[in-house]
């Protein structure tokens, strides 16, 4: 009788904690206050930022924070229109390049974005760049570290919460939290999201460059690049857990009609 008690409120858990993605509508778990998540996050980021070379007053680094602004104005915007605003409690925006020959590009919750120096060969213009932000922001909005989180817990501490898994295994429970968010030492390395969570940033972030006025045809070209620089070698980090270059493609003009009916160019 416990077993059946136990599975039925576990089931009951389950449903209360799915959530949908805006965008794309499709249904996650969630079993982290994403208020939480923020705040275990900005220890971790602001070690990052103390521990790597922050670019300041450039050309390059305005126009992270231009492209970026746009972006996540955009955002704001999006998730306004469409019922979703109190989303944008948790947002405090920060955009960051920093010196790092790798192509790789992340975000943590709570809107910090972070952009390696490496990936503007690729990026090369204003569009290029948005390409780039607006995939971070948009894993940032779907939560999909907060989702890859729930699942680890459920997984390997049995759905446990997380203040208990923190006070009781505290080194776990950090080592899934770096893991989900690929922060820490070996940000950019750890293989922070499925492909269907890559592929769903790429949907939604087509929406948010377009809203920010940036044309999203202009990311087959980025794509193409960043498949163009991987040949003969290895891949650049930021391709390291996405779809393959033609299901990238075939996707993104799938989506492109929709992504299109959200642009203004600017």
């Amino acid at each position: 009788m416990k077993k059946i008690i136990l599975s039925a409120l576990t089931v009951l858990m389950l449903i209360i904690a799915c959530k949908t993605v805006p965008v794309t509508g499709r249904k996650q778990l969630h079993l982290l206050p994403e208020s939480t998540l923020v705040s275990m996050s900005l220890d971790q980021y602001r070690q990052f930022l103390s521990e790597n070379q922050v670019v300041n007053n450039t050309a390059q680094s305005q126009l992270v924070k231009r492209v970026g602004a746009n972006i996540a104005q955009a955002t704001e915007t999006y998730l306004r229109q469409n019922n979703e605003a109190d989303m944008i409690e948790n947002l405090k925006w920060e955009f960051n390049l920093v010196q790092d020959e790798q192509a790789n590009a992340w975000a943590m919750p709570g809107g910090k974005v972070v952009i390696y120096s490496g990936i503007l060969k690729y990026t090369q213009d204003e569009a290029g760049l948005a390409t780039v932000m607006s995939h971070e922001v948009a894993h940032a909005i779907a939560q999909h570290g907060n989702e890859r989180m729930s699942q680890m817990l459920t997984a390997q501490l049995g759905g446990m919460a997380l203040d208990v898994a923190l006070r009781n295994k505290p080194s776990e429970t950090r080592n899934m939290f770096l893991t989900a968010y690929g922060l820490g030492a070996q940000v950019g390395v750890l293989l922070p999201f499925s492909r269907t969570q890559e592929t769903e940033a790429d949907k939604i972030g087509l929406v948010f460059m377009a809203m920010a006025g940036y044309d999203p045809r202009e990311s087959l070209n980025f794509w193409k690049r960043m498949e163009a620089g991987s040949s003969g070698g290895q891949p650049p980090e930021f391709l390291s857990t996405h779809p393959s270059h033609q299901t990238r493609l075939d996707n993104l003009r799938k989506f492109m009609p929709t992504a299109l009916k959200y642009y203004k160019p600017k």
